[in-house]
């Protein structure tokens, strides 16, 4: 494995060592650096174009601004990266280090959503195939990969920030709209759970009955200004997904499994009232040492109490203990956001990656970073979100063909077992290459929806580069777009061996 892993470092180094020059050269040529102070008209114009021929070093061959620039770039192996400056003479390792912390916080984020939704339903759609549920969510991902960018990052500004923003200021849910919204959710239900046709009709009437009800009470609490959860909802939540959980892998008879579950679920309410007053004013670091803990404890749990199953044991409490933490945030997050749509009076933003001079505490500027974040994650997740789900279903489908899945079900496994513990782990194994792509091709990608929501990140940075003919911050993307693909592809033929044995590089 690790001269595997050597050699196609050794060759990847002369794949980028390549690319970039190529790149350099396209740059330097696609126009004149001094083109806008040739036409200034300013008295200071001279001392003005020697400033930048100097930031940019104009007065060397191309060839040798070329070799200071991968100079820099090799001492990034030291820790002294000198990536050049720009046309105004700042230096590029700080603009890229900005850019790319909030690209990456993008680009990850809608990653995780796309993958872990679009493999779910591949999943299911492949489980049901040739179904209604099939057919729809067929025709639903061919429809969200051919979308360009740009018309959906304008629909979503139109309706989920300018017209949700306009409806917040005083939120109303008509009765003949919340039973539309319910014959929809109704019809969408029915069709996901299947079974036969006395259930899926009784799971119509209920649905289209519950959640118009449900929407004139969240009308008339006034929710969506006020919202609240409170440890009650905490506790329902956690215990459905304890119990949804263990009968999804190993079946609710198996009580070495379920019991350590329904302890963290307690553990949970315990824990929500113990950090509630800590969690008034926390900050980052206390979030993720809790969300450590959170997962950490419940599966030393579930590994001591599992027995024979102590592996499915501690993966279900770590679940539910790390949902149980995400409830408890949510609950502040909800007491947070009446105090924040005081100060930001249109929470969802149409442009920029955050509030200048907002104030207010740490829930507050989470809000506004949250809310910045969610209409370009949105569109990045929904464009990734087709390529998951339609190759995990041919994945699955092809998977569920091979003899070994027969032999397990002949022997009187359960479907569930059959589907989770023996085909699916064998149908990620093409999936780990769309991820590994995925989020290198996001952050390339990122360009048109960063400009679209003017986010400051690694598509602002080379498209400024660009215009201004100005190779240091477009060589600084090319960086890490490259070598980010480099590796994760790397990173794939590595998760191909963990995945399955066989497989041998």
């Amino acid at each position: 494995m690790l001269k595997f892993i050597l050699k196609r470092l050794g060759s990847a180094v002369g794949v980028l060592f390549a690319a970039s020059l190529l790149l350099y050269v396209l740059v330097i040529n696609s126009g004149d650096p001094l083109g806008d102070l040739r036409e200034s008209n300013a008295k200071n114009r001279e001392y003005l174009m020697q400033q930048r021929i100097d930031y940019m070093n104009l007065e060397q061959p191309w060839y040798l601004r070329y070799i200071t620039w991968l100079g820099g770039v090799g001492r990034c192996f030291v820790g002294s990266c000198d990536l050049g400056k720009n046309v105004n003479g700042i230096e590029v390792t700080g603009l890229l280090a900005n850019a790319a912390s909030s690209t990456l916080r993008l680009v990850l984020l809608a990653t995780i959503i796309a993958a872990i939704l679009g493999i779910a339903i591949g999943v299911l759609t492949a489980v049901r195939q040739y179904s209604g549920l099939d057919y729809l969510v067929t025709f639903l991902t061919f429809l969200f990969f051919s979308l360009p960018v740009f018309w959906a990052a304008v629909l979503l500004k139109e309706y989920m920030a300018i017209g949700y923003n306009n409806w917040l200021e005083d939120p109303q849910i008509s009765i003949g709209t919340s039973i539309l919204i319910g014959v929809v959710v109704g019809l969408a239900l029915q069709m996901l759970l299947a079974g036969s046709l006395k259930r899926r009709g009784l799971t119509f009437i209920i649905t289209a009955v519950f959640v118009p009800l449900l929407l004139q009470y969240s009308v008339w609490l006034n929710f969506y200004r006020y919202p609240q959860m409170g440890p009650a909802i905490l506790v329902v939540l956690t215990l459905l997904l304890a119990l949804s959980a263990t009968a999804m892998t190993v079946g609710l008879k198996e009580k070495k499994v379920l019991y350590p579950a329904l302890i963290t679920v307690v553990l949970v309410l315990g824990m929500y009232y113990a950090t509630f007053w800590l969690l008034q004013d926390a900050n980052t670091w206390l979030l993720v040492i809790g969300g450590a803990l959170a997962v950490a404890v419940p599966a030393l749990i579930g590994k001591f109490m599992g027995g024979r199953l102590s592996k499915a044991a501690a993966s279900v409490s770590a679940l539910v203990g790390f949902v149980g933490a995400g409830l408890t945030v949510l609950d502040h997050i909800f007491r947070a956001w009446p105090g924040f749509l005081d100060l930001k009076g249109r929470p969802i933003a149409t442009i920029g990656s955050s509030t200048a001079n907002l104030g207010g505490g740490y829930w507050d500027s989470f809000l506004d970073n949250a809310t910045q974040l969610l209409l370009p994650t949105i569109v990045l997740a929904i464009i990734s979100l087709a390529s998951y789900s339609r190759y995990t279903r041919s994945s699955m489908l092809e998977v569920q063909q091979q003899d070994y899945i027969r032999t397990a079900r002949s022997k009187g496994l359960s479907e569930r077992t059959v589907i989770f513990r023996h085909a699916f782990r064998n149908a990620l194994i093409p999936i780990a290459t769309i991820a590994a792509f995925d989020f290198a091709g996001l952050i390339g990608g990122a360009v048109v929806t960063e400009t679209v929501f003017g986010w400051k990140g690694m598509g602002d940075l080379f498209i400024t580069g660009l215009h201004a003919i100005d190779p240091a911050p477009v060589m600084a993307f090319f960086l890490v777009t490259g070598t980010a693909a480099v590796l994760f592809n790397l990173l794939a033929d590595i998760v191909y061996a963990l995945l399955d044995p066989r497989i041998r590089v």
